[in-house]
């Protein structure tokens, strides 16, 4: 086809996607734009800044042609025609080479990314130690690590059903909000042991390393992060934790798990973001959470597991009324106040905590370890399953009581 003849001319001198982009668009007779898989804007041809936005935007008379090379999804041809339908052979030959073009154009770019994931993963799981090591595969990364670093957790989560790769486009925002404090940070998706992996649905986490030893630089670049995760993350919602710096590179990987046990506990307590140094009593739970996860692990078993299990089992709250209670320093009353149920309710289910549980919240010693293991099992990343009625702000979806109901 002759309208194709431009398109292949494109790709045989080296245009890049722009020329790529346009030569299309004179193929199809369209205005187009390509994006990548984390729905980064790639090249554009439009008519105009509004026919581009349109496009962008996907708006009416906008059509979507996914972008594959063999089984792997690398972005979307968005196009508007201008004209009559293009043959759908001419199509399915532009969105192939287009689709071409992309996965080439961008392997540089991934396997620096990989690079990057390597460093990381070796860096925080302690499989490189040497000082003189460290140093030299994070400069052929073009990052200092001489003055040490903090690390930065990122958690994104979808408030409904996403299609996409949203992962890789939330760790390029994330990225994009250190970088604007440091421009050497160096971000990817690493797993940071077994109980992140839970944590983390699978998926690793969302890590990023900021050079230097200045806690000021780490708590700006935390903010950035979490700035442009609200900004560029929408439907989504986020948590942001970071480690203390450490002075030494060597020492990095124990700026991990703080960072790790930062996120875990704003988790827990539904906040945005929060520093290590801000976690409480949680900090003295590091060393066993770094050293000697599975002795963590089993004193969770011994106290909160059952209640974990019969919460999920029988739809209940003991372990949301457990919390609330200790909170409470033991007041029946308010733990009823703040759970908007009756009080009778309140000192069923903390029956029910001494039944599965075997420790009585009536007791210090048993107050003592429930509140440890309820601890562990933040530190551990483990959460209850909580429906939407149960996130911040909803009061369980519940109207406070009357006075003469409770």
């Amino acid at each position: 086809m002759e309208s194709f003849a431009a398109v292949s001319e494109a790709v045989e001198s080296g245009a890049g996607l722009p020329e790529l982009a346009r030569a299309a668009g004179r193929a199809l007779d369209a205005s187009v734009a390509v994006v990548d898989e984390s729905s980064a804007v790639l090249a554009v041809a439009c008519a105009s800044p509004a026919d581009e936005r349109a496009v962008l935007a996907v708006e009416r008379g906008v059509e979507v042609l996914e972008l594959r090379v063999a089984d792997a999804r690398v972005g979307e041809l968005r196009y508007r025609l201008r004209g009559e339908q293009p043959p759908a052979a001419l199509l399915r030959m532009v969105a192939t080479v287009i689709a071409l073009e992309v996965e080439r154009s961008r392997g540089p770019e991934r396997a620096s990314e990989a690079a990057v994931a390597a460093f990381l993963s070796d860096l925080l799981g302690r499989r490189v130690t040497d000082r003189e090591n460290i140093l030299a595969r994070a400069m052929e990364l073009g990052t200092d690590l001489s003055g040490g670093a903090s690390v930065i957790v990122a958690r994104v989560h979808p408030l409904q059903p996403t299609d996409g790769d949203w992962r890789a486009r939330a760790l390029a925002v994330a990225e994009r909000g250190a970088r604007a404090v440091e421009r050497t940070s160096l971000a990817a998706s690493v797993q940071l042991g077994a109980q992140a992996q839970k944590a983390a649905g699978g998926e690793g986490e969302l890590v990023i390393v900021v050079p230097g030893a200045d806690p000021e630089l780490s708590r700006r670049a935390c903010d950035a992060v979490l700035r442009e995760l609200r900004a560029g993350m929408q439907g989504f919602s986020a948590v942001v934790a970071r480690s203390r710096p450490a002075g030494d590179p060597v020492d990095v990987h124990r700026a991990g798990y703080e960072a790790l046990l930062a996120a875990n506990v704003a988790e827990a307590r539904g906040t945005e973001s929060l520093a290590f140094e801000e976690s409480g009593s949680y900090r003295l739970l590091l060393p066993v959470m770094i050293d000697d996860p599975a002795e963590l692990r089993r004193f969770h078993e011994e106290t909160i597991a059952p209640l974990v299990a019969y919460d999920e089992q029988y739809e209940t709250e003991l372990v949301r009324t457990l919390e609330t209670y200790l909170d409470e320093d033991g007041n029946v009353g308010q733990t009823a106040e703040r759970l908007f149920t009756h009080r009778h309710t309140v000192r069923y289910r903390l029956e029910r905590v001494r039944d599965l549980t075997g420790l009585d919240v009536g007791s210090t010693e048993g107050r003592e370890r429930l509140g440890l293991g309820l601890k562990a099992m933040r530190v551990l990343g483990i959460l209850p399953e909580h429906g939407p009625a149960s996130e911040r702000g909803a009061e369980a979806g519940r109207v406070p009581l009357g006075e003469q109901d409770r």
